[in-house]
């Protein structure tokens, strides 16, 4: 949930006004609320943002490591087998 948060602070301090970074920095905060309180929407919302936060990442052409490596950490820890199997079992 801190990286939904933290990326959501970033993506919403550097959006510039652009619709889609505000979208999804306010889509990444409602995905860390649903994961806080155990929704099986708040899991799926957090999968479909960090993956368009890691291919927004990809499409910059300079790309900032340490940026990659937070969207590649977000997309891998949502992914991992431990992580799908809590969410399986004890979210509502």
């Amino acid at each position: 949930m801190f990286l939904f948060y933290f990326t959501a602070v970033f993506q919403l301090l550097y959006s510039g006004g652009y619709v889609f970074r505000l979208a999804i920095g306010f889509g990444l905060v409602g995905a860390g609320l649903g994961i806080a309180n155990e929704y099986k929407w708040g899991y799926v919302l957090g999968l479909v943002m960090s993956a368009l936060v890691l291919l927004r990442t990809l499409i910059i052409t300079p790309i900032p490591i340490l940026t990659l490596m937070f969207d590649v950490a977000l997309v891998a820890l949502l992914v991992h087998p431990q992580s799908r199997d809590y969410q399986r079992i004890w979210f509502k």
